[in-house]
């Protein structure tokens, strides 16, 4: 937590400012001008929660203090006294909660948090081991969606033979979408003896994730002479012709050089529709990671939000545990957690997260 009285002095801050709000408000000349009356109302219902909370906190330090002066002084009888202690360690207690309430209204909400996700796992070194670890993170984020009722769809699949996918991209739908996934992009690295290891020898794989918010049409404004459009027939696991009709889709976007394809749908509208939600939510990823490699300070202050070629976690089998590198927390239970089970691994990363904003809001 905060120093207390840095927090109590910041808080007192934004009440001396609602006053002030509430004194311009009040004047003729301002309540004329409609467009600035609007910005400071804006504003002063921005503060209202805080202000309700730190009034709350004034009361609870004010009838502290008058307890501890009856306790000082004893001039009252031995039970009344005890009662008095009982109170003050209620309110004592009830302080601490307040203070930690007022911390969490310095944390700036993440305006991406709500959005849904596109989710894209990629095989990395490993061969088919690591084909078929992307299986088992995908079945893992279908699970893990599911607990919250989202909706999960399959945008594009490049299958092994044997089970595996080189490379799946899948939207996940639902309000907070994007506040639950977010901490899985980067690389998830797998340790376990493949099935075809006659030795009983640990291999290591590697996969990469990348969670991207998706983007709304009028966040990315994409100039159709930027694009370059080809349609081809599908194909599927080992080559062979899924497909009698050109409805796969491949969509290059030639100032960026991002490509995306689609062909699991057999509808070539269809494909093509996802293709560019694709498009819109890499072009909206790329554009907020060139803006943070400018302020590499403002990167630093964030959790999971961005090299993907960074080492994130690691599942390893013999032992069953699952250690997540950026917040140094080793579970033992790989099998709840390939079912879907990433709640207390999230938890620890939502507090990580937590506590750099509010050092940064410091």
């Amino acid at each position: 937590m905060q120093n207390k009285q840095i927090l109590f002095n910041k808080f007192k801050g934004f009440q001396e400012r609602f006053h002030a709000l509430e004194n311009q408000m009040s004047d003729p000349q301002i309540i004329k001008d409609i467009a600035l009356y609007q910005k400071l109302a804006k504003e002063r219902a921005s503060l209202c929660g805080r202000i309700a909370k730190f009034q709350e906190l004034e009361k609870v330090e004010k009838e502290i203090l008058r307890l501890e002066i009856i306790v000082k002084d004893a001039k009252e009888e031995k039970d009344f006294l005890e009662l008095v202690d009982i109170e003050l360690i209620s309110l004592i207690e009830n302080k601490e909660n307040l203070y930690s309430q007022l911390e969490e209204f310095l944390i700036e909400p993440d305006p991406q948090d709500d959005k849904d996700v596109i989710v894209e796992i990629r095989a990395g070194i490993g061969g088919e081991e690591a084909a078929l670890f992307v299986a088992d993170l995908y079945r893992m984020y279908t699970y893990y969606a599911d607990k919250f009722g989202f909706k999960v769809e399959i945008i594009n699949s490049n299958p092994t033979p044997i089970g595996g996918f080189k490379e799946i991209i899948f939207s996940v739908e639902g309000d907070g979408a994007f506040k639950q996934f977010k901490f899985e992009s980067g690389v998830h690295r797998v340790q376990r003896v493949p099935s075809t290891e006659t030795s009983g020898r640990v291999h290591t794989s590697a996969v990469s994730v990348a969670v991207l918010p998706e983007a709304e049409e009028m966040e990315i404004e994409i100039n159709p002479a930027d694009l370059k459009i080809d349609v081809y027939r599908s194909t599927g696991a080992g080559g062979q012709s899924v497909n009698t009709t050109d409805s796969a889709v491949r969509i290059t976007h030639l100032p960026s050089g991002i490509v995306v394809t689609c062909q699991d749908e057999r509808s070539q509208i269809k494909n093509k529709a996802k293709a560019f939600k694709v498009l819109r939510a890499r072009l909206l990823d790329k554009a907020q990671r060139d803006y943070n490699s400018k302020i590499k300070q403002e990167r630093r202050m964030q959790i999971g939000t961005g090299d993907r070629s960074e080492k994130i976690r690691t599942y390893n089998f013999p032992d069953r545990r699952v250690t997540d590198h950026r917040v140094g927390i080793t579970l033992y239970k790989i099998e709840q957690i390939l079912e879907g089970d990433l709640d207390e691994l999230v938890v620890h990363l939502a507090e990580a997260e937590k506590k750099l904003k509010l050092d940064k809001a410091a």
